[in-house]
C-alpha cells in the first residue's frame, strides 16, 4: 500500500483535496524557509495558517478515532485480527509522522516570529496603528500632577481594529505584542525610569535626532533563486543614493546573494524564493 493512498484514505472527510493538502505544505515549508532567512517580520499568510490549522485538527482527530478503534477488540473479527492490526498500526504511525513534520514547521515558525517581534516590539507594534500617540505639551506635564504624570507605559500605542493593511502581524500576534510590551514598559517605570525626568520616560523618544525605535535591518543579506524570466534587484533610496536604482537582473533559475531590500518586492510577487 502506497503511503499516499493511506493518507488519502483517511482524508477523504476533508473538502481539500490531496494536491492541495500537498500544495499547502509546500507553501508552509518555503514560506517557513524564508520566514527564518529575512531579517524582517513576513506578513502573516492568515488563509494558509487556517487550512493547515484544521488539517492539524482534523488530522488529530483521525489519529484519535483509530487509535481507540484498534483498542477496542470487538471491532475485530477473529479471521482478519492480525492483518487489520497491522494495516492500522502502519496508518498510525504514516499519519502521527506525517502530524509530526507539520507540528515541527509550525512550532519553528511561530518562535521565529515571536523572536522577531520581541526583539523589535516598539517598531511592529506602531504598524499596528496609523496614529501613534504623541507626548503631552510641556506646559500639560508640569501643570499635572504626580498621579498624572508621564509613564512609560504612555508611549504604547493602541492597535487599531482592524489593523493597517500594511501591518504583517497576525490578530493572536497583535494581542500578545501589545500586551507584552505594556508588561514590559510598567516594570522599566517601576524599576528605574520612574526616577528619571519626564521627558525622558518614553520608549519611542526621539530627542536630539536619534530614534530609541531599533527595526529589522534590511540591508542584510539573503539567498534567492529567481522564478520569472527576469527579475532587477532594486537599491531604494539612502546611504548616498537619491532615488530608486537598478543594480542589475537576475535570470529564470539563477541563484544570487542580495540585500533583502533589493528583492522584498520581487518576492512579494512571487518572482524570486528564499533559501
Amino acid at each position: 500500500m502506497d503511503i499516499d493512498d493511506i493518507l488519502a484514505s483517511v482524508d477523504r472527510s476533508d473538502v481539500s483535496s490531496p494536491e492541495s493538502t500537498a500544495l499547502d505544505h509546500q507553501l508552509l515549508t518555503r514560506f517557513w524557509v524564508a520566514e527564518r532567512s529575512v531579517p524582517e517580520l513576513l506578513p502573516w499568510p492568515a488563509r494558509l495558517m487556517d487550512r493547515m490549522m484544521e488539517r492539524v485538527r482534523q488530522q488529530i482527530e483521525t489519529i484519535e478515532d483509530l487509535a481507540a478503534a484498534s483498542s477496542d477488540p470487538s471491532t475485530i473479527t477473529t479471521s482478519n485480527k492480525h492483518t487489520s492490526s497491522s494495516n492500522t498500526t502502519l496508518k498510525l504511525s504514516i499519519l502521527q509522522t506525517d502530524l509530526s513534520r507539520t507540528q515541527y514547521l509550525l512550532r519553528s515558525l511561530l518562535r521565529q516570529r515571536l523572536s522577531k517581534l520581541t526583539k523589535h516590539s516598539m517598531h511592529y507594534l506602531l504598524s499596528t496603528t496609523s496614529t501613534p500617540p504623541t507626548p503631552p505639551p510641556p506646559s500639560q506635564s508640569q501643570s499635572s500632577g504626580v498621579q498624572n504624570q508621564t509613564q512609560p507605559e504612555d508611549s504604547i500605542p493602541f492597535p487599531e481594529d482592524p489593523p493597517p493593511r500594511t501591518c504583517p502581524l497576525s490578530p493572536a500576534e497583535i494581542s500578545y505584542l501589545h500586551t507584552h510590551q505594556t508588561l514590559l514598559a510598567r516594570h522599566f517605570g517601576s524599576s528605574f525610569l520612574s526616577s528619571f525626568p519626564q521627558q525622558l520616560r518614553r520608549l519611542d523618544d526621539n530627542a536630539g535626532g536619534t530614534s530609541m525605535l531599533q527595526g529589522p535591518d534590511a540591508k542584510e543579506v539573503v539567498f534567492v533563486r529567481c522564478l520569472a524570466e527576469e527579475v532587477p534587484i532594486v537599491a531604494p533610496p539612502g546611504d548616498g543614493v537619491d532615488e530608486e536604482v537598478i543594480g542589475g537582473s537576475m535570470r529564470m533559475g539563477d541563484v544570487w546573494v542580495v540585500r533583502w531590500e533589493g528583492v522584498r518586492k520581487a518576492w512579494e510577487r512571487g518572482d524570486v524564493e528564499v533559501l
